[in-house]
């Protein structure tokens, strides 16, 4: 049976001195509220760690603490048993990573509450935890992107590309170009049929480049496709061209609707070439070209790509009818997609 713990006066002390702390909190400048508030939450979830451990206050502890913070502060949402919970949940987390824990709280604090909770709800390890804070604080990812990367693996598929930047690339611009693309690539808001062609993938992704540029990453911007380019008396068309802010060049991306064959490497080598003979300026780093292909024997591509002299990454693609649930309301339904895919296809035919 629960003791009362209103009579213990060190329960009454400590709550009390909650109060005093949080209504300075309350006072923080706006700008720093964040800051303010996880480190009070920090605070409070040590604090509840070790009255639990050195009180017999029983199993009713959280609720009565819940009640009485709710009712000193009646306006505020943060102190609900659940959001007690997750409080004691994320300080235990983090204070069993010690590599982690060194690093300044203005790291660990610089991302909302909920997106905290929705790390450690996620993530199965520290590292993996980590990365995405650092990821959340330097793009800004709101909650529902946050919660699409977790569970789309995004840690797990991170440089996971095969590329030749190591060979074809200085050292610093090869380290962040592997670090840039990953392998598989994830278009699950794409609807289309097991037999698409590379024209309708094409299609679809600029008909959703919001979705697209996301999942490429940080830094990509969007500059046309089927971009022609003359070389000779001929006339060659790039399925998709990009701009990459940190890398400082242009990127130019191939579709592929089947299996890594040998021949594309040497196809988008002589793209890259045509790039940066016709579009690259003085001040741009050398074109970097990616397949994109519906699958790939990783020897054949590594023997492929081991020779070509411009740099080049191969990553493959999936597509999937199950939306994250974060993004599940925010993304046009299959039916949509569909018929907005058989409008374009009736206007090509046109």
């Amino acid at each position: 049976m629960d003791l009362d713990i209103s009579a213990s006066p060190d329960y009454r002390s400590w709550l009390a001195d909650l109060k005093t702390r949080f209504r300075r909190v309350q006072l923080k400048a706006a700008v720093s509220v964040n800051t303010a508030l996880l480190q009070f939450y920090w605070e409070l979830g040590a604090e509840i760690v070790a009255k639990q451990a050195h009180h017999a206050w029983g199993s009713g502890f959280l609720e009565k603490l819940s009640r009485d913070l709710m009712q000193a502060f009646p306006g505020v949402k943060g102190f609900s048993k659940r959001n007690l919970e997750h409080i004691r949940r994320w300080h235990s987390f983090w204070s069993h990573a010690p590599s982690i824990a060194k690093q300044p709280a203005s790291q660990l604090f610089a991302i909302p509450w909920w997106h905290h909770v929705t790390v450690v709800s996620k993530c199965r390890s520290h590292a993996e935890a980590w990365y995405y804070v650092q990821q959340t604080q330097a793009h800004g990812w709101s909650r529902a992107v946050l919660t699409h990367q977790i569970e789309s693996g995004l840690w797990q598929r991170e440089g996971q590309a095969i590329t030749n930047f190591a060979q074809t690339l200085p050292p610093s611009q090869s380290d962040l170009a592997t670090q840039l693309l990953k392998d598989p690539y994830l278009f699950d808001f794409l609807s289309l049929t097991p037999e698409h062609t590379e024209r309708e993938l094409e299609r679809a992704l600029i008909d959703h480049i919001t979705q697209f540029l996301l999942e490429l990453g940080a830094g990509f911007a969007y500059m046309g496709r089927q971009v022609p380019l003359q070389v000779g008396e001929r006339e060659f068309f790039l399925d998709l061209l990009f701009y990459h802010a940190r890398l400082h060049c242009y990127v130019v991306v191939e579709l592929k609707t089947v299996d890594f064959e040998p021949e594309f490497a040497g196809k988008l080598n002589f793209y890259l070439k045509a790039v940066d003979q016709q579009l690259r300026g003085e001040q741009d780093a050398p074109t970097i070209g990616l397949l994109l292909c519906k699958s790939k024997d990783r020897l054949v591509a590594e023997y492929a790509l081991s020779d070509i002299q411009k740099p080049l990454g191969l990553a493959t693609y999936a597509l999937s009818h199950t939306l994250p649930e974060a993004l599940r309301d925010q993304l046009p339904s299959i039916e949509a997609l569909q018929a907005e895919l058989a409008v374009g296809l009736d206007e090509d035919a046109g």
